[in-house]
């Protein structure tokens, strides 16, 4: 495959053909987006294209392969024609979001690859595992240990994160304030949290439904980390919907530089779903750094702890996840069933705060402890300054 610079004429003209080529989400050349790496043309007139997408699953796949290939086709002296279609490293994606920025945003973003705030996506493969109240437990025990903190309810279909937190009562969502073209998040228990919940209006969220398709939920996810401003984070953790949808795809794309943790219960055949929902993260690019076992077990007053969900799920799937070219991920606690924090989220107050010695929470304090332990890191990243001549 021939660079534009070094091309022949024949494949200079499917080069300039290629220019008529637009990507259907931002509505420029794939050419001048750096999507197309190479055009051949044989002795023969057949012609091969190499592009690649931004991440794996890009929705648009279809159609912008669909389009480079009638436009190969279309180049003169083109007889045949076939595309072909690889996925962006890390490295290629930042060089395309600078190309689609143009080198200056009217908004600065919030969350990109040299932001210092550690972005955290919380994901499950199936639910009812408790992934929701999970995370909001990590944000208020990380907001408790002094860090700022933010929660996007990326659950959009079934928001929860309002009515744990305390934001949502007696049918009514406290809603984000607006400041021009600025949207300040609520605040409950120190952590600021957006969620699809507060832009309903007056309709009581406990009887409405969102009902979306894709290009919808990706633009609400979107407008969550540009328009909603959270300030200066230390963390940023994303409540996700189960399995491997739109909004996990989305996410990837937006937030390539995001840790994943990992929530599945005891059972394997939860564990098989998990292990899926985190393979597909890293297909776009994002790092699985733990797993975290919830329900794992019920302590009885005897002292004696009853396996409802069996057990050795959480440590199945920190194994299947760990490798030579991942390196280790390592389970990060295990969580058991609580009814004290089960009521917690029910009263909309984390146990956490209202009950640390539970034994649900006592374990969700030990691992926001852990996590908060890391810190951000600055390795790779751009600190603004430069040094004195």
């Amino acid at each position: 495959m021939r660079a534009r610079e070094s091309a022949s004429a024949e494949e200079l003209a499917v080069w300039r053909a290629l220019d008529r080529v637009q990507d259907p989400e931002i509505l420029r050349p794939i050419t001048e987006l750096g999507m197309v790496t190479g055009v051949d043309v044989t002795s023969s007139g057949e012609a091969s294209v190499s592009i690649l997408l931004t991440i794996a699953g890009c929705p648009a796949a279809r159609r912008i392969e669909a389009d480079t290939l009638a436009a190969a086709e279309s180049a003169p002296g083109i007889a045949a024609a076939r595309v072909d279609v690889g996925v962006m490293t890390p490295e290629q994606r930042r060089a395309f979001t600078e190309r689609v920025r143009g080198g200056a945003e009217a908004r600065p973003r919030q969350f990109g690859p040299d932001s210092l705030t550690r972005v955290i996506a919380v994901t499950s493969g199936k639910g009812g595992v408790g992934k929701s109240s999970l995370t909001a437990g990590l944000a208020v025990a990380l907001a408790a240990q002094g860090l700022s903190v933010g929660l996007v309810d990326a659950d959009v279909f079934g928001f929860s994160i309002p009515g744990i937190l305390g934001l949502s009562r007696d049918g009514r969502t406290e809603q984000p304030t607006r400041v021009d073209d600025m949207i300040l998040p609520p605040v409950a228990f120190g952590v600021k949290v957006v969620s699809i919940g507060m832009f309903l209006g007056e309709a009581d969220p406990r009887s409405t439904a969102v009902s979306w398709r894709g290009p919808m939920l990706h633009r609400t996810i979107e407008q969550f980390l540009r328009d909603v401003w959270f300030g200066d984070l230390d963390v940023l953790l994303l409540d996700l919907p189960p399995g491997t949808g739109d909004v996990a795809i989305s996410v990837g794309q937006l937030l390539p530089q995001a840790e994943v943790l990992v929530v599945t219960t005891p059972q394997e055949a939860a564990a098989d779903v998990a292990v899926r929902s985190a393979l597909v993260a890293r297909q776009t690019g994002q790092r699985v750094t733990g797993v975290i076992e919830n329900m794992s077990g019920l302590r009885q007053p005897d002292g004696s702890v009853l396996e409802l969900f069996g057990s050795g799920g959480g440590a199945l799937v920190a194994s299947r996840l760990s490798d030579e070219e991942h390196g280790d991920v390592p389970l990060l606690g295990s969580v058991p069933l609580s009814p004290g924090f089960r009521e917690g989220g029910d009263a909309g107050v984390p146990a956490v705060l209202d009950r640390p010695q539970d034994p649900a929470a006592a374990e969700v304090l030990r691992i926001a402890a852990g996590i908060a332990g890391r810190g951000r890191g600055l390795a790779g990243r751009r600190l603004g300054v430069s040094p004195r001549g």
